[in-house]
Parts: structure tokens; sequence; C-alpha cells
């Protein structure tokens, strides 16, 4: 277990200074200096082996392990045992802490048994205060110490989250973007060496560019615009996809890689090589505070599914919304016989 750095030597200064310092400088009568020497010396010296005890030992060994009985047991025997040695009549400073007599008073005045309470109790309120003050530092500061390593904890274990939601894209993607350019290449289009710079580009984006908490919109617009073109290399008769990008804000910064899931799910999903029945509509909307992203496709009659390995899946996608923009997002989805529908809106002022 890591304990809060102790100030031991600090603590010491502050609760001698308390009770020594303070009361020498307030003490109206300098007559016996010799008394108030000792008796300050020994006060400190009690005061120190007090608080070096209770940092040192008694607060890692037994409070901070869970063990606060023994801590309590442990802290007032070390209070009665400091006090019998400042009580200690062989002591060789016992003859400076015995209370002068005032003139006339006899050595019977008054009710011995509250006199020796009274000064039991006189006695052991520097050390008290100094067990408990010191103990109160120390348990804020572990208290401290701790809530700092739980939030960095949360804050690494969300950051490596989405790190991970980020890292599952989908490879099937890939590999067919790199044949459709081989192909391109075989027949020697002038196409091929544009698309493989999309290609290159969109890596770039997922490689580096992801890295940062936010992107300019224009980057991620940019993305997704590669991604929906070398998916079109599918068919060069065309394929029926609508695409409506407002880039009319490109400085608006947003998480990377956010949209691009649900066009991705839509290209897996529409069965959009069926030129007849197979379609796809995207369009984004960009307002002053917030984005508005819709991507609708069609279902076929038959369940269509391909590459379900990687991918990064709606129901991540939902994760890493929560994460990002928690009550700054709506997610709605809409599941029909012959359609699909997902419209997104994000606070991102």
């Amino acid at each position: 277990m890591q304990f809060p750095r102790r100030n031991t030597g600090l603590q010491i200064l502050f609760w001698g200074a308390l009770w020594v310092l303070v009361p020498l400088a307030l003490a109206g009568n300098w007559d016996n200096t010799e008394r108030l020497v000792v008796r300050s010396t020994v006060v400190l010296a009690g005061i120190a082996l007090v608080v070096w005890a209770n940092v040192e030992i008694l607060l890692p060994r037994l409070y901070f392990n869970k063990k606060q009985a023994a801590y309590i047991a442990a802290g007032l025997a070390l209070l009665v045992a400091i006090v019998l040695l400042v009580d200690w009549d062989a002591a060789p400073w016992a003859e400076h802490f015995t209370r002068p007599r005032t003139p006339g008073q006899s050595p019977g005045h008054g009710n011995p048994g509250a006199r020796s309470s009274m000064k039991y109790i006189g006695m052991a309120m520097p050390y008290f205060t100094a067990l408990i003050g010191s103990a109160l530092y120390e348990v804020a500061g572990y208290a401290n110490r701790k809530e700092r390593e739980a939030t960095e904890f949360r804050s690494e274990k969300l950051e490596a989250e989405l790190k991970f939601l980020k890292s599952q894209i989908n490879p099937h993607f890939l590999f067919n973007a790199l044949n459709n350019i081989y192909a391109l290449t075989v027949i020697k289009s002038d196409k091929a060496s544009d698309n493989l710079l999309k290609l290159s580009g969109m890596l770039r984006y997922m490689l580096y560019d992801c890295k940062a908490d936010h992107v300019p919109l224009g980057k991620e617009i940019e993305y997704l615009r590669h991604f929906i073109d070398l998916n079109l290399l599918k068919d060069s008769r065309g394929l029926n996809v609508e695409v409506h990008l407002d880039e009319s804000r490109p400085g608006l910064t947003i998480a990377p890689m956010l949209l691009i899931p649900f066009v991705e799910n839509a290209f897996k999903h529409s069965k959009i090589e069926d030129r007849a029945h197979g379609w796809i509509r995207i369009e984004l909307t960009t307002l002053t505070d917030r984005i508005q992203f819709a991507v609708e496709n069609s279902v076929p009659e038959t369940a269509h599914s391909k590459d379900q390995e990687g991918g990064i899946g709606l129901v991540n996608v939902r994760r890493q919304l929560e994460l990002l923009y928690p009550d700054h997002h709506t997610l709605d989805i809409e599941q029909k016989d012959d359609t699909f529908r997902v419209l997104l809106t994000v606070d991102i002022a």
C-alpha cells in the first residue's frame, strides 16, 4: 500500500509553535526563565515524540491498514505514557512542573481529586491536540491522494476504452478497396491513382489525426467522402447512393471517427449491390452549436449480413457517444421492414 508523503518535521514545528512558542510569547512573567525554558523543552520533546510516532508508525501500520480500534488503543496508550513520563517525580524536570502555591494557600486547599484530574487534563492537552491534529492532516492527505488516484484511473480507463473503440475498424472495407483499386490498375484506368490517394488519406487520418481528442469537422467529412467514393467502386455503372454533406462550418470540432460507423453500417446491411432495390441516403447538417447526421438505407427481404468480424457496431457507437458526449447527444434508431434509419444530433459548442 502506498501512503501519502509525510511531513513529519513540519507538523512537529507547527504543533510545537502552537503549544510552546505562542505561550512563551504571551507569557507575562519572565522572572523564572529557567522554569519556562525547561517546561517548554519538555513539552516540545513530548509533542515531537507524539507526532513522530503517530505519523511514522501508528497511522501507516494501523489506521491505513484498517485497524482503527488498535490505532485508538495505541494512541491512548501513547498519550498516557507521555503524560506519566512528564509527571514522573524522579525526572530531572519534575520540580519545574510543580505548580507554585499562591501566598496563604494551604496544602489541602480545594478538592485533591478534582485538582489531580484537572492537572492531568491540562498536561495531556498539548499532546492530545498534536495527536488528533496530525492524524486529521495525514488522513486528509491520504484521502486526497486516493481521490486523485481514482480520478487518474477513471481517466486512463476512459482513454483506453476510447482507443479500443477507435481501433475496431472493419478490415472488410480495406480489402475491398485494395481489390477495386487493383482492378483499376489492371485496366489502366486514370481513376486508380486518384482512389489510391483517397485510401492513403484515410489511413493517414486513422493513424495520425485520430490520436487527438477532437478534429476539425472538415477532416471528418473528407474521410466520409473518401469512404463513400471507394465503396462506389463496386459497380462502374453507379450505385443508388445520395450524399448531402454540409461543409459550411469545417472549423467545428468533433470526436474523430464518430460518424463513419453509421455509414459503414449502411453499406454493410443495405445490399447496395442490388441496384434495383438497394439504396442509401446520407445527410449531414451543421448548425452553430450542433450537427445532425442522418443515414437511411434499404433493408433487403432476406436477412443480409457480412463481415461480422471487426466493425465497431452500433452498440459500441452508443458507448462511445456516452463517453464523449454525455447528456449532449441524441441517437434515434428506427427500423422498419424495408428501411433502417439513424438520426444523430450532437451538441459541439
